[in-house]
């Protein structure tokens, strides 16, 4: 009988201070960690693919791609490590030790908030093309995005050295037995900073780029009422008016279908516990988003789709493969 419940611990050898492991069937975790990984595997790739596409190309080195860059290599490195730690999360115990822990939430917080802040950055960008666009190659330049960028990538670090501040100093303070990993996240102040603000941001921007461009769209219309080929015209401005409203209406709807579950949690304050099933499903909701980011941001483009054929190809090995025409 001894022998049965020591077989039940985390760490057998230290008796009452070890984490229980959970009895029952492991049919749907199986599941889970197959899911998971198969959207960590193409997460990967997508990304990878994004990034080698506009490093390598001169015709996609512009100031918009720059911020489509720098999203890739937050979404690339969400499911390249937070991605791969959250399926370890779905074991019965955590065996990395305490220190580990932690500093797996940190990467995986400075990776998903610059995947959010690099959002806001892409709709900043668009706005001000829309909105402003006789202006627009003087207010976005290259030099200004790679600060924006850089600046990004900074603040999204200190941010999360900050929110996980306690648990840095104490690592496993949180933690009600060994073998568990848990972390204490100020709940309000990162639904505020890490879903409100950027949310409300890209909503705001979003919806007065659809509004200005229906408005362009509406005022071609009726300088070409005169024109012979005013049908044509028009059923082409009309498709491009649907066009504009179904991408926007995607990306707000995708970002919220991935965060709020996750940020509806933490209005009263949340801890992010090991093998629990709400918190696996919520959190894998939040990295689902960095795997749709590719195909929400740059799918839409031909000059990606182009560019992936010549990657998978192996036409890039070519000399000169960077100056190829993919616009």
């Amino acid at each position: 009988m001894e022998t049965l419940e020591e077989a039940e611990l985390c760490f057998p050898q230290l008796l009452n201070t070890s984490c229980k492991k959970p009895t029952g069937p492991h049919s749907d975790t199986v599941l889970i960690k197959v899911l998971m990984s198969s959207v960590s595997l193409l997460t990967v790739v997508l990304n990878l693919l994004v990034i080698i596409s506009i490093s390598h190309f001169r015709q996609l080195h512009t100031p918009t791609n720059l911020l489509l860059l720098s999203l890739a290599v937050s979404d690339l490195l969400v499911g390249l490590f937070a991605m791969p730690f959250q399926i370890l999360l779905t074991e019965p115990c955590w065996l990395l030790g305490d220190l580990v822990c932690v500093l797996y939430f940190v990467l995986a917080f400075v990776t998903l908030y610059a995947s959010i802040v690099n959002m806001v950055l892409i709709s900043v960008d668009r706005y001000v093309a829309i909105c402003d666009p006789l202006h627009y190659p003087t207010k976005i330049t290259r030099r200004r995005v790679q600060i924006c960028v850089l600046l990004c990538w900074i603040s999204c670090v200190f941010y999360s050295f900050l929110i996980l501040l306690d648990n840095l100093k104490q690592p496993g303070r949180y933690n009600s037995c060994y073998g568990e990993c848990v972390v204490n996240v100020i709940g309000a102040v990162d639904l505020v900073f890490g879903f409100i603000i950027p949310i409300s941001s890209i909503i705001i921007l979003y919806m007065r780029v659809f509004v200005v461009a229906v408005s362009q769209a509406r005022s071609m219309r009726s300088h070409i009422a005169a024109v012979k080929l005013q049908r044509s015209v028009t059923v082409t401005v009309k498709k491009s008016e649907l066009k504009a409203a179904r991408t926007l209406g995607v990306v707000v709807a995708v970002f919220l279908m991935c965060y709020c579950p996750y940020y509806c949690v933490s209005l009263s304050g949340y801890d992010i516990k090991m093998a629990s099933s709400t918190n696996t499903f919520m959190n894998f909701l939040v990295l689902l988003n960095s795997c749709l980011n590719p195909v929400i941001y740059v799918f839409f483009y031909s000059w990606f789709r182009k560019s992936v054929k010549i990657i998978v190809t192996l036409e890039i090995l070519q000399p000169h493969s960077c100056q190829t025409n993919v616009l």
